[in-house]
């Protein structure tokens, strides 16, 4: 039986609204200026070494801000075993720094204990389903809580899945009993570049296991699309993100920008966007 069922989670106020991946480029102007953003993303393999710089700078920012926690390392679909020592480095982090949740995504990027540069999928299928789930109960009872879990961008499709990417994140979510982040930009790709209707993958998704969304920009490369997060939103993403709003309800969401990063005004602009357009369907909805 899964811990989480029985260990009571960390009372940590909750987060709203949009916010920003913290960045390194932006430590200073955000620890001088104090911007007004509801709370920040932290890249948080890039803070478990203790001591140093990037550490200090995430202790000044966390007195300010509410912070989550975005992981690239968990390998949660792997057939490595689960890596413990990167679990227990997060868990102390977690108990420093108090995140109000942590995600990983859903995909795997070892083998042989070697890691990947890339987030890469899996097959859709059964066999995979139940592999995943085994791997997030143990990682949700050694971190004494429930993650969520991160649908990514992808390029190809195994000629073995016998089932859509969205029925394949549903059942996982729901067998394992954690939540979905939905990053709206990697449904947009996947969907330019498999042929699919994204509307379809809204439709599909268990709302209540929703508890943040993401935006980030693509670069087209006009046979594809690779999600680089290196510019701004696009029109479509925008538009995809609205409706999503209409099926999943106003949940947190963040915007990326991981490469070519600009100044931290053009991220605050890009989260006022996204703020306009979640009052604009509550209003609606009201």
């Amino acid at each position: 039986m899964s811990l989480v069922q029985t260990t009571p989670q960390r009372t940590v106020a909750p987060i709203h609204d949009v916010g920003i991946g913290l960045r390194s480029p932006h430590y200073a102007d955000i620890e001088r200026d104090k911007p007004r953003v509801p709370w920040f993303e932290v890249l948080i393999d890039n803070h478990l070494n203790k001591g140093g710089a990037a550490r200090q700078h995430l202790h000044a920012i966390r007195q300010d801000y509410p912070i989550t926690f975005h992981g690239v390392s968990m390998s949660i679909g792997s057939a490595d075993p689960i890596n413990r020592d990167y679990l227990t480095a997060l868990k102390q982090a977690m108990d420093e720094f108090e995140p109000v949740h942590i995600s990983d995504h859903l995909c795997w990027s070892s083998i042989n204990g070697q890691y990947s540069h890339d987030l890469l999928p899996l097959p859709y299928i059964k066999k995979a389903v139940q592999h995943v789930v085994e791997r997030i109960q143990q990682v949700q009872d050694m971190l004494q809580q429930q993650i969520l879990i991160e649908n990514v961008s992808s390029y190809l499709q195994y000629n073995m899945s016998a089932m859509d990417e969205w029925e394949f994140l549903a059942e996982i979510a729901e067998r394992a009993d954690c939540y979905i982040l939905l990053d709206i930009n990697n449904i947009y790709v996947s969907a330019f570049n498999q042929n699919f209707d994204p509307v379809r993958y809204l439709k599909a998704v268990p709302t209540e296991r929703v508890r943040e969304m993401h935006l980030a920009g693509y670069e087209d490369q006009g046979t594809h699309l690779l999600d680089t997060h290196s510019e701004a939103v696009h029109p479509p993403v925008w538009e995809l993100y609205e409706q999503a709003l209409r099926y999943v309800s106003a949940v947190p969401t963040l915007i990326e920008w991981d490469n070519d990063i600009p100044d931290f005004s053009v991220l605050q602009q890009e989260a006022h966007t996204a703020s306009k357009i979640m009052r604009k369907v509550c209003r609606d909805a009201a």
